[in-house]
């Protein structure tokens, strides 16, 4: 990890929900001489977290920490010590564009957890040629949403690939179990805020499943009339599905991947997201309630009681009440072959959607440092996606807690 900057790492936003899970990550499992910095708009509320740090790991360096307003003058200076930025300061298309604009300009290297899929799509408008010029590798959506997604349908494409000497045409995902002890402030403000922060047209544009992609396959096999009013179908070895409402994130971010990397996904790759269901009664009630929640979430009257009820950004859930929280996901990717097989895939976490939203940060923000050239080669750059952290991403994972599996199915 050589490099003429002072830091290889820079947390931006460690007082926030997430932000504080992934600094804890960092003391407890990233290498002890690994030179970072917390950064943000507050020295007085960023000691006591780096103090806090310190009992956590007394043999590690302890982090630098760095007061740093999000302008351009500043958030340039922040780039160019550092050669890597994890970003925490949600919500992102509110505080975040300033910092992607920096990371780019100065090829810093860039991840964050952001769900937003209206804002990933404005800043690989914006911002993708220019970070590709200069080097820089830049990783949204690379928490809860979308990286277990994405990288699972990346080991079940690098399967079909390496076993069945095959390119995938299909992969159907779905979360199989989610036990979670409720969303943190900032993902409620996020959800709040984003109807203020992009007009209908531009949510209607992004929130489709190839918005971030340049072209779609083209013989994508369309709904039925049943499945676009219902959301409820029945896949062969997952079981009953409906809709997701993390679906289209997860699914714009996988299309992405297949069109950074068409030499292992192939040319009419496909992905879909669905929420396992146990039965098809419960399923269209989860997409109905789901429509009617996001319609009712486009008015401002209802968004102002929303904010009522819900915790205040930088706080969520605690801790004791996320010791038996479980994600699950279960897909079947399909070869793009006249006698298609399958392939079964599966990613466990047991822990808090939190906690494991700061491991996949660090994690991957390591993978980075560690193979930047690699990586640049293989997703040529610019704003790119998890997936193409590929199976040294897979690798740290596992140490960590997160269990990845493949198998193909013998007919």
């Amino acid at each position: 990890m050589t490099s003429n900057r002072q830091y290889d790492l820079v947390l931006l936003g460690p007082t926030g929900y997430t932000g504080r899970f992934c600094a804890e990550h960092i003391v407890q499992n990233l290498p002890t001489d690994l030179k970072w910095a917390i950064a943000g708009r507050s020295a007085q509320k960023m000691e006591p977290i780096a103090q806090e740090l310190k009992t956590l790991n007394p043999d590690r360096v302890n982090p630098d920490v760095l007061v740093v307003q999000l302008n351009s003058t500043e958030l340039n200076e922040l780039a160019q010590k550092t050669r890597l930025v994890i970003n925490c300061v949600g919500p992102y298309h509110l505080y975040s564009t300033p910092v992607v604009e920096a990371c780019a300009v100065n090829g810093t290297h860039y991840v964050d957890v952001t769900g937003e899929t209206p804002w990933v799509k404005s800043i690989i408008d914006k911002y993708h040629e220019t970070a590709k010029a200069n080097g820089a590798i830049m990783i949204p959506s690379t928490g809860v949403e979308s990286a277990p997604a994405d990288i699972l349908a990346w080991a079940l494409v690098k399967r079909v690939r390496e076993d069945l000497s095959s390119s995938t045409r299909k992969v159907d995902s779905t979360i199989k179990e989610m036990k979670s002890s409720g969303p943190s402030g900032g993902t409620m403000n996020t959800i709040l805020t984003i109807f203020d922060g992009f007009s209908v047209s531009e949510l209607s544009k992004a929130m489709t499943p190839f918005s971030l992609v340049a072209s779609p396959p083209k013989n994508i096999p369309s709904e039925s009339i049943l499945e676009k009013a219902f959301g409820v179908r029945s896949i062969p070895d997952l079981g009953t599905v409906t809709t997701s409402p993390s679906g289209i994130c997860d699914m714009t971010i996988v299309h992405r991947s297949s069109s950074l990397m068409p030499e292992l996904y192939g040319q009419q790759f496909f992905f879909r997201q669905f929420l396992s269901v146990r039965n098809a009664l419960i399923g269209v009630a989860i997409h109905l309630g789901f429509l009617v929640a996001v319609s009712l979430l486009a008015l401002p009257p209802v968004r102002w009681l929303v904010e009522k009820f819900v915790f205040a950004p930088g706080s969520g859930p605690r801790r004791e009440d996320s010791a038996n929280d479980l994600l699950e996901y279960h897909a079947i990717a399909t070869a793009d072959s006249a006698s298609p097989q399958r392939v079964f895939g599966k990613i466990t976490y047991h822990g808090g959607m939190y906690p494991f939203t700061g491991l996949l940060l660090a994690e991957a923000a390591m993978v980075i440092l560690n193979d930047e050239e690699k990586i640049k080669k293989v997703s040529r750059g610019g704003i790119v996606t998890p997936a193409t952290l590929g199976q040294d991403y897979v690798d740290r994972l596992e140490k960590v807690g997160c269990k990845i599996e493949t198998k193909v199915f013998q007919y």
